[in-house]
C-alpha cells in the first residue's frame, strides 16, 4: 500500500494529510489527518485528478498600470498550467476592462475562462 503526504489547501487550517491506496476496501483511497470532510475530498482529488485555480497577469494598453490581474473562473488540470500560461502570455488587452470580463474563453478546451480580477480604465 503506497502512501502520499500532502498539505490540504482547501482552507487556512493546512492539514497534513496522509493519502493511501486501499485496494481491499470499497473506497480506493483512505485519507487521514483531515480535520474536516473537505480535506478528504481534496486528498482523493489530488491523487485522482489534481486541479488548480490559475492566477496571473496579462499585458494591458492605455491603462495606468502595465499588467492586469486575471484568474480562471474554475479549476484547470494541474498538468495544463504551463500550457495555459503559454496562451495567456501571448494575450494583450486594451482598457477599459471591467472585473469579470472574459479575456480568454474556454482556454485549452477545458471549459474554463480567463477573467479579469479587477477593473481598469
Amino acid at each position: 500500500m503506497s502512501c502520499k503526504e500532502i498539505i490540504c489547501i482547501v482552507c487556512p487550517m493546512g492539514c497534513h494529510l496522509q493519502v493511501a491506496e486501499n485496494p481491499n476496501m470499497e473506497e480506493v483511497y483512505e485519507v487521514a489527518g483531515n480535520k474536516c470532510p473537505r480535506g478528504k475530498v481534496y486528498g482523493i482529488n489530488e491523487m485522482v485528478n489534481p486541479t488548480r485555480v490559475l492566477t496571473t497577469t496579462i499585458k494591458i494598453e492605455n491603462a495606468p498600470l502595465k499588467r492586469l490581474p486575471v484568474k480562471t473562473n474554475g479549476v484547470v488540470p494541474k498538468d495544463k498550467i504551463f500550457q495555459c500560461m503559454e496562451v495567456i502570455n501571448k494575450v494583450k488587452v486594451a482598457s477599459p476592462v471591467n472585473m469579470g470580463d472574459v479575456i480568454v474563453s474556454n482556454i485549452l478546451n477545458t471549459g474554463v475562462d480567463i477573467v479579469a480580477s479587477r477593473s481598469m480604465r
